[in-house]
């Protein structure tokens, strides 16, 4: 039988098997140009997870048919090759485009959704860079792609183009309110803006007095998380918030002078966004990479962490998705008319009851 001095050691090795694991002696730079790889690496294949359980399997189903079937296994395969076809196909310039502009525009776009992975934290080592601004910042970078669609818009010379664009520009500045408002509500509970501190007050919060399960802030903001859903489906210009590239009446918007690479990165850049959107909505409200019965700064939680984190963002992915196979595109007038005399007034009271509350109690 092992002695309580050898069981003592033993425990101590197994409880730091983690932190050994994951601690490794690199430089600053060593370990920032790991990271920005992993980003890198991050946002196609969130595009592709997204794309394929989503836009080519969800819809089918929820249409009643199979969708692609033949690319790989029950049709896993058919997004890559799509991009495939994509860097096959040639860089078209229209002719009086302005060029430097009209190239850099899906890479702004791009750029934009890389930033936001920068701040996202999926256990409580593995962040790329734990701001204590992080939700200001987040908000902040998101509002980059708008730069990145006025120049697509502007730069192709295309009329259609610069209205998608224009449309774009409106639509994204009225949706960013309530999108900041919606979020308010959960730093007045939390207390900070750091997306780490948010993760940790929900996993140390009480419901009642019991902490069985912390207190996940949908809960008690389950009107900021609506709010925050409707906010970010119109981010993405997704349905029914699509009217920068409605195809019946703009033929694609800013996107329709763009071919190959360049279309895919917008391609890329949409999903890639609804897939760190679904996670700082998931950090935000769901409690992020916490799980119940694990102390909060256990080791194992930056190995359990992305996988709790990738199963609430797809939890959230599917209702964003499910908005936008069911509902109709908005005129733009309903689309304007929804930012500023609904979800504004909402998201206001919402903070309004919040703030008392957290006075109150």
């Amino acid at each position: 039988m092992m002695g309580a001095p050898a069981a003592a050691t033993a425990a101590s090795v197994t409880a730091s098997f983690p932190a050994d694991l994951l601690a490794v002696d690199l430089a600053y730079w060593q370990q920032t140009v790991i990271k920005m790889g992993v980003v890198a690496a991050v946002i196609p294949a969130a595009a592709l997870i997204l794309g394929y359980v989503f836009l080519l399997k969800m819809m089918s189903f929820v249409q009643s048919r199979l969708g692609p079937m033949e690319a790989g296994p029950h049709g896993t395969l058919q997004l890559l090759a799509d991009g495939l076809k994509f860097l096959q196909k040639e860089d078209i310039f229209p002719e009086k485009s302005d060029r430097f502009v009209f190239a850099m525009a899906p890479v702004m776009v791009l750029i934009s959704t890389f930033l936001l992975y920068v701040v996202l934290p999926v256990g409580p080592d593995a962040v790329v860079s734990e701001l204590d601004v992080g939700v200001f910042y987040a908000l902040a970078v998101s509002s980059l792609s708008v730069v990145g669609i006025l120049m697509a818009g502007w730069a192709s010379a295309n009329k259609y183009a610069l209205i998608g664009g224009l449309r774009a520009a409106g639509q994204l500045i009225a949706y960013e309110l309530p999108l900041v408002l919606a979020v308010v509500g959960v730093l007045i509970q939390a207390g900070t803006l750091n997306l780490q501190g948010i993760v940790y007050a929900q996993a140390n919060g009480e419901i009642f007095g019991w902490g069985g399960i912390g207190n996940p802030y949908i809960l008690t903001q389950f009107v900021g998380f609506a709010v925050f859903l409707i906010a970010v489906q119109a981010e993405l210009t997704q349905p029914p918030f699509d009217m920068p590239v409605a195809e019946s009446e703009i033929v694609g918007g800013y996107q329709v002078e763009y071919t190959g690479f360049r279309f895919l990165f917008f391609f890329m850049g949409e999903f890639g966004t609804a897939f760190v959107f679904a996670g700082i909505a998931s950090v935000l409200f769901l409690g992020g990479w916490y799980v119940p019965g694990f102390d909060v700064d256990s080791n194992w939680l930056n190995l359990i962490g992305p996988v709790v984190m990738l199963v609430k963002i797809m939890a959230v992915s599917f209702l964003i998705f499910w908005f936008r196979f069911t509902y109709p595109r908005f005129r733009e007038d309903q689309l304007q008319k929804l930012a500023w005399k609904v979800l504004i007034p909402i998201a206001l009271a919402n903070i309004v009851i919040t703030g008392i509350l957290k006075v109150a109690v």
